[in-house]
């Protein structure tokens, strides 16, 4: 591993790609082929490539005499590989290996799949797990330490709510932690408290470091294979990029020793998260750039408030449904400040997490702040979610070239809340992807797995129908902000790509970039867009070599 200049300018690419001669070429044919670098779909039936770039894209089929191997695509339809802006790479491993709540419909559905859990691992001293999300329960409460524990078999307990910023643990947890009726909340964090004072069993947010300190760390050969099964399942979706929305020291480690030992089957860009105690020493590491191009770390990520569902998202005005309670800042304002001002003078493009409407605000002023001193605009910082936005807040995006990570499932997943959290006024600046585009703001498109379905198609069919995956609500959840079918697509291709500075490597199908691409088994421009989630995923490509086929 070395830190070395940028990948270089497509015509250089071009030069190096043409120099190689034809003689070694591959050409993929008898395919739909689509990119979406254009105003519209630049469409085209085969393509080839040497090595690990894009030699050529072909209106009509080239002699196949000049070409080393064929790849008959069969009829299926190839797309650029599609990237995802915002996942979490090794909380997507851990979550394959560890209780999965997603989709409980009631909390003893959960409490059952936990003992199931714990039924199969008794040589487990801690159980983990997450995705439980009390908005699908009849009662949509909070769960609660003592149900945890009837079935806990003495276990200690720790489950993640969907959006990471909630833990529900049982009561043997709160006794090792020590917290009790008179364990004060932490600052930018909340211990919820009965009616009699007593903790209820869920923390939010910082208050979740109160558990999180008495949990073993795992070692670097754990966290290296839970890389790894986290990067082949994105790889089985069609993902040949993602963006590590925050990563720790250890795993920082395990990447770059990964990236060596060449095991790497996609690209990651990755974000530090400057709360980890060993930040200091990753940001004067400086950028980091693989050899083969998928390892590159040059941002970090902050996390300027917490998550909506959990009433943690700092918003200008009380909550709706709970009157006098504004949500969290996890940094005080002048610290957010010298957090922004820090990364951009160590010339770190910073992407800072923002769902609710102060949030949003405090961190656009803390960009305009410190871009103002560092003139580092070139930088392309980010505001990750940019969930709920003030109407004055639109239009500074464009103003300071911030881009907007969003992540299209979140408002189908969110729709059933959202509305009673922010009321009727706010919500019409909430999820609003076609009133950023409108005000000429650049969007990346991801996912935030493991907190959402990790499947890209999923998040481009609810950007285009705002609908789930039952197609609710007939006609989509305040439909008019969502996008075309090709702006979904360049949000999970090439506007995530230039939101990590790779427009001019990978992102679209054209000569000199990276041989990244994805064959489908359908059309998405010839199916109904409700269907979109469902069209499988038939290879996926990276660097010009096969990593994952059905």
């Amino acid at each position: 591993m070395r830190t070395i200049k940028p990948l270089g300018t497509l015509i250089f690419s071009i030069a190096v790609a043409l120099a190689g001669g034809l003689h070694a070429q591959t050409l993929v044919t008898n395919i739909k082929g689509y990119s979406f670098h254009h105003d519209s779909p630049a469409r085209f039936s085969a393509v080839s490539f040497q090595d690990d770039k894009i030699t050529g894209v072909y209106q009509t089929v080239p002699d196949n005499k000049q070409f080393a191997q064929i790849i008959d695509g069969k009829g299926a339809t190839l797309v650029p590989g599609m990237i995802d802006a915002h996942g979490h790479v090794l909380g997507y491993g851990q979550a394959l290996n560890r209780v999965v709540l997603n989709g409980a419909t009631s909390k003893d559905e959960a409490l059952e799949r936990v003992a199931q859990f714990i039924a199969g691992h008794k040589d487990n001293k801690w159980i983990r797990g997450r995705g439980w999300n009390q908005e699908l329960w009849p009662d949509r409460a909070f769960p609660d330490a003592e149900a945890l524990s009837k079935i806990s078999s003495g276990k200690l307990v720790a489950l993640g709510r969907i959006d990471g910023h909630a833990l529900w643990v049982n009561q043997e947890v709160l006794q090792l932690a020590g917290i009790n009726k008179d364990t004060p909340s932490p600052e930018g964090g909340e211990i919820i408290k009965d009616a009699q004072g007593n903790p209820t069993g869920i923390l939010i947010d910082n208050a979740m470091n109160l558990v999180y300190s008495l949990i073993p760390e795992p070692g670097i050969a754990e966290v290296k294979q839970d890389l790894l099964t986290s990067l082949n399942k994105l790889a089985s979706l069609g993902l040949t990029s993602v963006h590590d929305a925050g990563i720790d020291y250890l795993t920082w480690q395990a990447y770059q020793e990964l990236s060596l030992e060449g095991k790497l089957p996609i690209r990651v860009y990755v974000m530090l998260d400057v709360t980890d105690r060993n930040y200091a020493k990753m940001l004067q590491k400086g950028h980091i750039y693989s050899e083969d191009g998928k390892l590159v770390i040059r941002s970090v990520k902050i996390s300027s408030d917490g998550a909506l569902g959990s009433r943690g998202a700092a918003l200008h005005e009380e909550y709706s449904d709970k009157p006098g309670h504004f949500g969290l800042l996890l940094h005080d304002i002048p610290n957010l400040n010298k957090l922004t001002l820090q990364a951009m003078q160590a010339e770190f493009q910073v992407n800072t997490h923002a769902i609710g409407d102060k949030a949003n605000t405090v961190s656009l002023d803390a960009f305009a702040q410190a871009i103002k001193q560092t003139q580092s605009q070139e930088l392309r910082h980010r505001i990750e979610h940019a969930q709920v936005i003030h109407p004055d807040d639109f239009k500074r995006f464009q103003a300071f070239n911030i881009i907007a990570s969003v992540q299209p499932t979140h408002a189908t997943s969110d729709k059933n809340m959202a509305e009673d959290r922010l009321g009727s006024e706010r919500i019409k600046g909430a999820y609003a992807w076609q009133r950023l585009l409108s005000n000429n703001a650049l969007l990346a498109g991801g996912s935030d797995f493991p907190i959402e379905p990790a499947e890209p198609l999923f998040g481009i069919h609810a950007a285009v129908t705002r609908q789930d995956r039952h197609n609710q609500p007939e006609g989509g959840w305040y439909a008019t902000e969502g996008v075309s079918l090709h702006q979904a697509f360049h949000m999970f291709t090439l506007g995530a790509a230039y939101a990590a500075h790779q427009e001019n490597s990978i992102g679209s199908i054209e000569p000199g970039k990276k041989a990244d691409f994805v064959l489908l088994q359908k059309d998405p421009l010839a199916i109904a867009p409700e269907q979109l989630w469902k069209i499988p995923v038939l290879q996926t490509w990276v660097n010009g070599e096969l990593v994952w086929q059905k």
